[in-house]
């Protein structure tokens, strides 16, 4: 770890010993904690790749896929008592 330092209002100085104490950590371990969130709050979201790519534009699939499942095949499912 790099040590840093930083300008704080006394206000703000004040809270975050004030939690850091009420959680039990220390003051750095509290800001280290914060700016991790602050940081992974403000990356961009990998979006994977392959979301869409089967989009047929159909809206009935759901609602039809047991009968998309049978449709090609010899076998039959029983018939529903």
């Amino acid at each position: 770890m790099k040590r840093t330092t930083i300008f704080a209002d006394e206000e703000l100085l004040q809270s975050l010993k004030h939690i850091a104490t009420k959680e039990g950590v220390s003051v750095a371990e509290l800001t280290r904690q914060a700016l991790t969130k602050f940081i992974a709050d403000r990356q961009e979201k990998k979006h994977l790749s392959f979301l869409g790519i089967g989009n047929s534009g159909k809206s009935d699939i759901a609602d039809r896929s047991e009968d998309l499942l049978w449709e090609h095949t010899s076998v039959k499912p029983k018939a529903k008592r």
